[in-house]
């Protein structure tokens, strides 16, 4: 298949997934924009998750929508090559900050970012301005030379935006610091068929062959979307949430290493699996867990192609006239809270006509993308290895 046959296809899925099934009109450069996040999105995990052994959360959307903030101040090549590491050169560079704009309105994401330069910069009005309308990214200004003074300021930034739903506390910041880019992002959405506590037991979920851990586990029978991928092997449940939004659990087989997951895990394959889900009766069961993760990506982003404004060469004068700007820290905290949320009865096999339907047990690693389902625009991407730690 060609790269432009394979661009279509992607583009015709989103599209699908935009209008839901209805004729409707759909902005295409929206549609574009949603395309390339996803891009990001599967890469940035990728990144993420190749480097760790353990749990993952991030919001590569919260990271995207920072970094096209930051680019609307950038100059030159640094601007062209972070729009290209985001997947968004091709489209109109003055038309971005409106498209996040839309988008961002449509998905309703509960997450703060920030710009924090060194306190002898003048930060331009007009930047500060523009990115706080079209990407709801604040300015402020941060002493690097004094560490507590540093860390306190980002801290009580976090705290004040998120109201303690993330965990505030960020590492010790290197005194050369002249530019932090910072996000934050939470979710804890409602079920559209929610769990049922009474149901909830403590089970057995196999973090590997050698470790084993009890951990509670959440109950439901209903009708639920699924399908299998036989060459990834994984299956693949859609569980809805309330207000559009819907987890895409990927669980591996017993026999099958999640990295070998993660390795695959691309835009398009994850529109193909949303493409194949079938309604079929289904027990689930499903691990409450909460995560919430840090991450410095600093180094992780010229993996991604984007090194210009990480570098003393950066132009970033639409940011700041101080001389030797450029972007020093990337830091992003995600955080979630996957539990019952919701009341029901609980189970009772009636509904089946009495029979009893296959079970899905989520009871070893699973990956699983949070995204919004009118766009098809994922918000969140994790990895559980173990649910009984954060």
């Amino acid at each position: 298949m060609t790269t432009k046959m394979m661009k279509i296809g992607l583009l015709f899925l989103v599209a699908l997934l935009s209008t839901g099934g209805q004729a409707q009109e759909t902005d295409a450069d929206v549609t574009e924009l949603v395309t390339k996040n996803m891009e990001f999105m599967m890469s940035l995990y990728r990144e993420i998750a190749g480097s760790s052994d353990d749990n993952v959360f991030v919001s590569p959307l919260s990271v995207s929508s920072a970094l096209a903030a930051l680019s609307a101040g950038a100059q030159g090549a640094t601007r062209e090559q972070t729009l290209r590491g985001l997947g968004l050169d091709p489209l109109n560079a003055d038309r971005i900050p409106e498209l996040f704009q839309k988008l961002q309105g449509e998905v309703k994401l509960d997450q703060a970012a920030a710009i924090f330069a060194r306190q002898q910069a003048v930060v331009e009005t007009p930047f500060a301005e523009q990115i706080k309308t079209y990407f709801g990214v604040d300015v402020g200004k941060a002493d690097f030379t004094n560490a507590q003074a540093s860390q306190s300021a980002i801290s009580d930034y976090i705290k004040s935006k998120m109201g303690g739903k993330v965990r505030e506390a960020v590492g010790t910041m290197d005194p050369q610091t002249v530019l932090a880019l910072v996000s934050a992002a939470f979710f804890q959405g409602n079920w559209e068929l929610p769990f049922s506590a009474n149901y909830t037991q403590e089970e057995r979920f196999f973090v590997s062959k050698y470790k084993i851990v009890q951990v509670p586990m959440m109950f439901r029978d209903d009708r639920f979307y699924l399908a299998y991928d036989p060459e990834v092997k994984a299956g693949v449940l859609k569980l809805p949430y309330q207000a559009g939004a819907a987890m895409l659990v990927i669980l591996p087989d017993k026999d099958v290493d999640y990295t070998s997951v993660d390795e695959v895990l691309t835009a398009q394959r994850f529109l193909g699996w949303v493409k194949k889900l079938k309604k079929t009766k289904l027990e689930v069961q499903l691990p409450r867990f909460s995560l919430d993760q840090t991450y410095s990506l600093g180094k992780v982003l010229p993996t991604l192609a984007i090194s210009n404004v990480l570098e003393s060469t950066a132009d970033l004068s639409g940011v700041s006239k101080e001389p030797g700007l450029r972007l020093s820290e990337v830091l992003h905290k995600a955080a979630i809270q996957v539990k019952e949320t919701g009341n029901m009865a609980g189970p009772t096999g009636s509904q089946f006509g009495g029979s009893t339907p296959p079970r899905l047990s989520i009871n070893r690693p699973f990956l699983f993308v949070i995204y919004h389902e009118a766009t098809g625009c994922p918000l969140f991407a994790g990895r559980v290895v173990d649910p009984s730690k954060m």
